[in-house]
């Protein structure tokens, strides 16, 4: 998974699985519909709003990760039952890393309160932080996730003072591979993620 409050430390920069041609793709993000590197997806749906985690937030998210934990589990190692039973408990520790400037957690909210995505920034220190998100099944093949990432890279810069972006991806994820490269990440070397080869990406902000 993407955030902090992942069971293991290798699931942290999980980019969120998505779908090409509304079928499930069997990597961890299938949302770039572009045709290459010169081609950034356009977003085909109105943005959704990008808000900080907060406490009233707790229902919507819980139903996001409720919702599409099969189709998040498909490709990653499932949270299991205790984050479903425990989400109180987390997410108030998610809120602590936040307040503490170390993680922002971010939801992408659409009309009516419901969360269709997330894309977090953590582990940050020393002007760096680590990037991950993840959509929500129904929203994908929009350009959301690159949209979304868009967006996060410039608050980094604006809101969190930040000067460089990591994200990892696994090889077999060339889609997610796309978002990245479409948002100015550069590959700098290769890694093991959940048991699979992988890509280490280094977006310098500055």
């Amino acid at each position: 998974m993407e955030e902090r409050d992942a069971p293991k430390a290798d699931e942290c920069s999980f980019l969120g699985r998505q779908a090409v041609g509304g079928k499930p793709a069997h990597t961890e993000s299938k949302e770039d519909r572009g045709t290459g590197p010169e081609s950034t997806p356009r977003l085909q749906l109105p943005m959704p709003d990008l808000q900080l985690v907060r406490l009233d937030h707790a229902p919507a998210l819980l139903a996001f990760e409720r919702e599409n934990r099969a189709y998040f589990a498909a490709v990653i190692p499932d949270r299991g039952d205790e984050f479903f039973t425990e989400f109180d408990t987390r997410l108030a520790q998610l809120l602590e890393w936040q307040a503490a400037g170390t993680d922002y957690f971010h939801l992408l909210v659409v009309e009516g309160g419901e969360v269709v995505g997330r894309v977090n920034l953590f582990k940050v220190a020393d002007g760096s932080a680590e990037l991950g998100y993840r959509i929500a099944q129904k929203a994908a093949g929009q350009g959301l996730a690159t949209a979304a990432v868009r967006k996060v890279r410039e608050l980094a810069v604006t809101d969190y003072g930040l000067t460089r972006l990591r994200a990892r991806v696994t090889l077999g994820n060339p889609a997610s591979r796309k978002v990245l490269e479409h948002n100015g990440f550069v590959a700098v070397g290769e890694l093991t993620l959940n048991g699979k080869p992988a890509m280490s990406y280094i977006c310098e902000l500055r």
